[in-house]
């Protein structure tokens, strides 16, 4: 907990970057960090105890009512730190229609899973939910979420199981991880892509912070700095997990 109130936050201060929703800082950092620390800590042994792995009716009812609220209350917990006005309603939008898509992708694709993988699409949106995304692109990225996780749970995490001995139990990967590299690469090709007629000089300067010595910034510059910010939320959270 320590570690991560730490660095959760060092991609925003050291590169100025926008994670409304901490689809860098949150979602991809807590879930490679703890899958660093379960591949390191996995031991033969442990293969043993796999056969309990598994759930019943009331496990499974508390699992769908706590999905439940997530899906309602996400799009509160991706604009709470935005900027109040345009921003914050914006972000609800855009995470809304997100998870809207990823939830009927989901269910097309196996229901089995719509538990977990219908909230990726909240997890995907949250660096881009308070730009100009649009209610287009963020269906477009709820749609590809709802893919990614869905097939990653059916197929990705047995085969990394397999492959590199890496027990993935309750599939943080397909649901944080995966999303949450998506959210901010989505995140930083929506800061490529702003422009002055979209957001206006003084509204582009004002949202993106471009003041003090960050004022000769670009939206050009300013998407490198957004990718940059995935890579280090990552290098934390491997060097954190290989330490913890």
């Amino acid at each position: 907990m320590f570690y991560n109130c730490v660095t959760n936050n060092k991609p925003q201060f050291l590169l100025q970057v926008n994670d409304a929703g901490g689809s860098m800082t949150i979602h991809t950092f807590g879930a490679y960090f703890g899958l660093t620390v379960a591949w390191i800590l996995q031991r033969p042994n442990l293969k043993q105890n796999n056969n309990k792995e598994g759930s019943v009716y009331t496990s499974d009812l508390f699992s769908m009512i706590g999905t439940l609220y997530l899906w309602m209350y996400w799009p509160s917990f991706n604009s709470a730190i935005s900027n109040h006005g345009d921003a914050q309603h914006r972000a609800a939008i855009n995470t809304y229609c997100s998870l809207a898509s990823c939830v009927l992708t989901t269910v097309a694709i196996s229901s089995v899973h719509i538990q977990n993988a219908t909230l990726a699409g909240g997890v995907a949106v949250g660096t881009a939910a308070e730009m100009m995304l649009t209610p287009y692109g963020s269906l477009i990225v709820g749609f590809l979420c709802g893919i990614i996780s869905t097939l990653g749970f059916v197929y990705l995490s047995p085969l990394l199981y397999s492959k590199i001995n890496l027990h993935d139990t309750c599939g943080i990967h397909n649901l944080h991880g995966m999303p949450g590299i998506i959210g901010g690469i989505v995140g930083a090709v929506t800061a490529a892509c702003a422009t002055e007629a979209v957001y206006t000089t003084a509204g582009l300067a004002e949202f993106f912070r471009f003041e003090g010595a960050y004022a000769t910034r670009t939206p050009s510059v300013q998407g490198g700095y957004q990718a940059a910010g995935i890579f280090v939320s990552l290098a934390f959270s491997f060097v954190g997990g290989t330490l913890v």
